[in-house]
């Protein structure tokens, strides 16, 4: 379960920016090449968070699509496949690029105590 790194990242860099607060809730936006299946983020994350700040913390993810390049007709397309292949021809030579983002959109920390 490749989530359980990613989810150590994001977890280093959600505990960073959160100064000590407590984590309510966190954002991320993954492309698509990466292969994250979202039930697995939200397990991953539980898992790693355990004992943290961000321990019970929800997270969301945004799917965020990878660009594709047809060399058989030219056209230029977003794709959510991992496997992308030409919309409007089908071919499979394709260039794929971006779809590779890891991003911290959002986090919801809660207020510091007087």
């Amino acid at each position: 379960m490749h989530e359980i790194g990613l989810c150590e990242s994001i977890l280093g860099a959600v505990t960073q920016r959160a100064d000590g607060r407590r984590v309510n809730r966190v954002k991320v936006r993954i492309g698509v090449r990466h292969g994250v299946a979202e039930p697995a983020l939200k397990q991953g994350f539980a898992l790693v968070a355990t004992g943290t700040t961000a321990d019970g913390a929800e997270i969301d993810m945004v799917t965020v699509p990878a660009h594709v390049a047809c060399a058989a007709c030219g056209r230029h397309e977003q794709s959510l496949d991992m496997l992308p292949v030409c919309g409007h021809c089908g071919s499979a030579d394709v260039v794929v690029t971006g779809g590779d983002d890891l991003i911290l959109e959002e986090l919801h920390v809660a207020d510091r105590t007087a």
